[in-house]
């Protein structure tokens, strides 16, 4: 597609933020502030929204909010620039999602990533480019939260989550990242944008407990991947994350890399894409119990393929090997390394990479520790059909419209409502518009609207009797002025 010299993109960084800037000017965006001030019962200040985790979830979360007036404060624990996985744990070389995906733009053309390359690298650039480099994906983000004005807190990390006994906010503890400076804030409502492991952490096989910390990794952590130089290095997996260490430790240096693989095959179709049209992003959260469960099951059975470019990331080095249908029956420590068996026969290797997912695992993360027994979740009031159980699904929070968590036993913790999952294991309640790049405008707009509508109904009669007063001036600005029939001038 050709575009007219009469749309041509901005020549330059500074010409594209100016086209936005004037673009959110045009929109009223942010909205004008128009929640009630709120304190606690001791006097205490109230932040109309706290959000946890300043990555894109949380980045479009915050600017969709301000477009309906709602202001929102973001705390993350890592430094600027480093929130979410991207320039940290992440080891893909670009994105797994196509370019031509807006992402968190939320609708504005301007601050969309193709108008971020283009304003810096030109229209031909952005049509050689084949798929979007991650640590580019990062320096996006990056620009997004500048141009937007989200308010981030780094460095702060959440260590208790507490919702009020009157139900009436939530409190949340905090630590600087130096461990040096403890501190506690007060918001009407809290949102969790912690990302894939957004309830829990990695999912570790049991085998692995059979060896020393240092003899294994989950793909999902931190580490350096420069010390499996000249090792024999097995990874168990073969979804996009076990391709992507596998590839980094042969770039690295690694003397082998065996993937232990326990299917006959590789999937070749991503039916996950399916999950990302319109009318099931929009319409997912009202299915029937049965079908949500039918879809989720069945990508989860299936499994989400590895790209294409990633597996041949890893083949082409000839010293990586694929070996299928070697499901892990035992790993026994061997002196300074380890045998690992399978139906296939031994293996044996210097170190392990496990790439097995994540799940829910509240003890994994204490400072839930408050609400974690009162969660509703999908095993508490669904049971699948023989055959389509799925613990993944079944651990799942049962969450409301807004996102918001239910309580296991009404009344049992008051004020647990005012805590939305927008994180992954939102995904069976809403589908995936709370974390990937697909859909998470649509699921950002949605949060935002859930929330707003709350808000109104919790201060209705504050916004009644507002607007028993006929107070135009402060609706409309000082300079308004209703107009009045000339005798009532002249007066």
């Amino acid at each position: 597609m050709t575009i007219p010299d009469s749309v041509s993109p901005p020549s330059s960084l500074a010409a594209l933020e100016a086209r936005l800037a004037q673009d959110l000017a045009y929109l009223g965006w942010p909205a004008r502030n128009w929640m009630p001030a709120r304190q606690a019962a001791g006097g205490e200040t109230m932040i109309d929204v706290a959000i946890i985790g300043g990555g894109q979830a949380g980045l479009a979360a915050s600017v969709a909010l301000a477009q309906l007036g709602i202001r929102a404060v973001i705390f993350d624990r890592s430094p600027a620039g480093s929130e979410g996985p991207w320039a940290t744990t992440a080891r893909m070389e670009t994105l797994r999602s196509p370019k031509e995906l807006t992402g968190p733009a939320l609708g504005l053309p301007a601050l969309t990533f193709r108008a971020w390359f283009e304003a810096q690298f030109g229209l031909e650039a952005w049509t050689a480019l084949d798929k979007i480099p991650r640590l580019q994906w990062m320096d996006y983000l990056v620009w997004y939260r500048r141009v937007m004005n989200v308010d981030v807190r780094n460095g702060m990390a959440v260590t208790a989550v507490q919702p009020l006994p009157d139900a009436a906010g939530v409190r949340l503890e905090l630590r600087s990242g130096d461990g040096e400076r403890s501190s506690s804030v007060l918001a009407r409502r809290l949102v969790l944008a912690t990302g894939r492991d957004g309830l829990g952490g990695p999912a570790v096989p049991a085998f692995v407990n059979a060896l020393p910390r240092s003899k294994w990794a989950h793909s999902s952590d931190v580490m350096d991947y420069g010390r499996l130089r000249g090792l024999r290095v097995g990874v168990i997996g073969a979804g996009s994350s076990a391709m992507d260490s596998a590839a980094t430790a042969l770039e690295a240096g690694a003397h082998s890399v065996e993937l232990l693989i326990r299917r006959p095959d590789l999937p070749r179709v991503n039916k996950g894409k399916g999950a990302g049209v319109p009318g099931l992003t929009q319409g997912h959260y009202d299915l029937p119990d049965e079908l949500k469960w039918r879809i989720r099951h069945y990508i989860n059975v299936l499994n989400v393929p590895p790209p294409h470019g990633s597996t041949l990331r890893v083949s082409r080095h000839p010293n990586a090997f694929f070996n299928f249908g070697c499901p892990v029956l035992s790993v026994e420590p061997k002196g300074e390394g380890m045998v690992v068996s399978t139906p296939r026969g031994d293996f044996e290797f210097d170190f392990l990479i496990v790439s097995t997912g994540f799940k829910v695992d509240w003890p994994n993360r204490p400072e839930f520790a408050a609400i974690a027994p009162h969660v509703r979740t999908w095993k508490d009031r669904f049971t699948p059909a023989t055959g389509d159980e799925d613990q993944e699904l079944a651990d799942s929070p049962d969450l409301g419209p807004a996102f918001e968590f239910k309580e296991r036993s009404p009344g049992e913790c008051p004020g647990l409502a005012r805590i939305h999952c927008f994180c992954y294991p939102a995904a069976l309640s809403h589908g995936t518009v709370s974390g990937d790049i697909p859909a998470i405008s649509d699921g950002a707009k949605r949060l935002a609207s859930g929330i707003a509508s709350l808000f109104y109904r919790e201060d209705f009669d504050q916004h009644w009797a507002y607007l028993q007063e006929f107070a135009e001036p402060e609706l409309f600005g000082d300079e308004w002025t209703p107009a009045l029939p000339p005798q009532e001038r002249n007066r």
